[in-house]
């Protein structure tokens, strides 16, 4: 249930306001308003180890380059630099001139509404990029990232976040849109941090557009991909992405597992 990603050329679908808010069902591609009131960064960053981002480049002498997939209104993202550049809790703080010399994150999501909510929040504007972006238009996506990582000569991002982000690929675009989107982060990263969501949730994703009278998800009733998505996702990744699981750092309190890959293509560190 997190930010948009993509659909080939659709923009998200507007948000339909009631009485009592955003209705959760109107957000096709995850991009639900008010995502980290549902699930807080808390819940994750709690499972990730203190210095993680040191003890996989040890040896690194510039700055490291992240990519976050569906970053909805970028208060994960936020959360996350800080946790893994070790700083202050508080987004009030003003960022150490090292940090940006630690890590560049570029952070996208197919919602141009909550990036610009991003933007204007962000507290870390010089190391943290926020832009609108269907990751799945190849058309749209392949000449943004050439373009940013050319800014550092670098070919490939250093570490990639995929954060509850696959089953709204995977409803929006199939198995093979899945399959797809996989291949895409393992080329692009060296190392991959996923939270699938399970198969429970695709369930309540689809009763929630029949609430509505929506159509349904368009591939959800042929969906072969199914049932422990974690298990799935961790095969195709390692089976035809070019990946092994490093580590699973066990699950958030709404019972997704973080799972931490990494390319075994020649890297010449970590």
């Amino acid at each position: 249930s997190r930010p948009a990603r993509g659909s080939s050329g659709k923009m998200a679908a507007p948000v339909r306001r009631g009485s009592r808010g955003p209705e959760p069902g109107a957000a096709p591609y995850g991009n639900f308003p008010n995502y980290s009131r549902f699930h807080p960064p808390e819940g994750r960053l709690s499972l990730l180890p203190q210095g993680l981002l040191r003890s996989l480049f040890p040896a690194a002498t510039r700055p490291l380059l992240g990519l976050d997939v569906g970053c909805n209104s970028g208060e994960l993202s936020v959360a996350l630099y800080q946790h893994l550049l070790g700083l202050q809790d508080s987004t009030s703080s003003p960022e150490p001139p090292a940090a940006g010399q630690e890590l560049k994150l570029l952070c996208c999501d197919i919602d141009p509404e909550l990036i610009r909510r991003a933007q204007q929040s962000s507290p870390f504007p010089a190391s943290i990029s926020f832009a609108s972006l269907d990751i799945m238009d190849s058309r749209a996506r392949e000449p943004f990232l050439s373009s940013y990582l050319e800014r550092f000569g670098r070919s490939s991002f250093d570490i990639g976040f995929c954060m509850s982000v696959t089953m709204w690929i995977h409803l929006n675009h199939g198995d093979r849109g899945l399959l797809e989107f996989l291949a895409l982060l393992a080329s692009l990263c060296t190392f991959l941090l996923v939270e699938p969501q399970p198969w429970r949730c695709y369930r309540a994703a689809a009763r929630r557009l029949r609430r509505l009278g929506r159509d349904d998800f368009e591939h959800f009733r042929s969906l072969q991909i199914k049932g422990d998505m974690a298990e799935s996702v961790t095969r195709i990744l390692t089976q035809q992405g070019a990946m092994e699981l490093v580590c699973s750092f066990g699950s958030t309190p709404w019972d997704r597992s973080l799972l931490l890959f990494r390319s075994t293509r020649a890297h010449p560190r970590g």
